[in-house]
């Protein structure tokens, strides 16, 4: 406790308070073992569980605190400090199995008190007499009876096994309604996946197509922007010699003369 206080004052209260109760807990369940009246029992176990609950309240407590000072304290002490709190919910949980471990005892017991050898509740006697003193019209018709509460015991049982298999039939049929629902969904998104790729593929070869389209267009351009470009220097400059001549913008060649010129 004191090492908690120097962490917290807060903890070191909350860890003397769970001790506190941990040490009543272990009192109080050894003096329910030497207790012999069901009822002084069934009270020492309220109280016991009165103080269980109150020790799962200190270590919710204690838990918060610990998320308080995590920040301040190094991950030595944080470990530490978790490591106590699983070692209380430890001790708390075997007081818990105690606990129920005494109050299925005292159920058995009181069970035993309700329940006679000869019959339910301990009436099983008092059937016998009540019956013998009957005639037999009246055990026929108590067995009439009896056999009609049977008979109708049998078809609600009926009916309930009926139900049964009818729910079990719809849960089935359900089950694979939505077994088909999960195939269609599978085969869709296949086909979509294959969509989605075949599209990929399309707009790769676009896109192979688009550069093969461009660097034509660029060699085209190219090609008539040199074209222009001789037609303008022709037409500036007819006499030069440089370019070769291009039909139809050619000056009209000159006549020549023969050697012999028979006129």
């Amino acid at each position: 406790m004191g090492s908690l206080s120097a962490i917290s004052e807060e903890l070191g209260n909350i860890d003397g308070q769970i001790n506190d109760i941990f040490r009543a807990l272990s009192n109080g369940f050894q003096k329910l073992e030497k207790i012999k009246d069901s009822n002084r029992q069934s009270r020492q176990l309220e109280e016991l569980t009165d103080k269980m609950r109150e020790c799962k309240r200190l270590i919710k407590d204690f838990d918060r605190e610990v998320k308080e000072v995590e920040s301040r304290n190094t991950s030595d002490t944080n470990r530490m400090l978790i490591e106590k709190k699983q070692s209380m919910i430890k001790e708390l949980n075997s007081y818990v199995a105690l606990k129920k471990q005494h109050a299925s005892s005292l159920e058995s017991k009181r069970a035993d008190l309700f329940d006679g050898p000869d019959g339910e509740h301990g009436f099983g006697e008092e059937h016998v007499l009540l019956a013998s003193s009957m005639t037999n019209q009246q055990l026929i018709d108590s067995g009439n009876r009896m056999m009609d509460e049977t008979d109708q015991a049998i078809e609600r049982s009926k009916k309930v096994v009926h139900e049964t298999i009818n729910v079990g039939a719809e849960t089935t049929a359900a089950l694979k309604a939505q077994t088909e629902q999960m195939s269609r969904i599978v085969n869709e998104l296949d086909s979509i996946h294959f969509s989605i790729k075949k599209a990929s593929q399309l707009v790769k070869e676009l896109g192979r197509q688009v550069a093969t389209d461009r660097c034509i267009m660029t060699m085209l351009f190219i090609i008539v922007i040199g074209v222009v470009a001789i037609i303008i220097v022709k037409l500036v400059n007819p006499n030069n010699k440089d370019i070769r001549d291009i039909p139809g913008l050619a000056p009209p060649a000159l006549t020549r003369k023969l050697l012999w010129d028979p006129n």
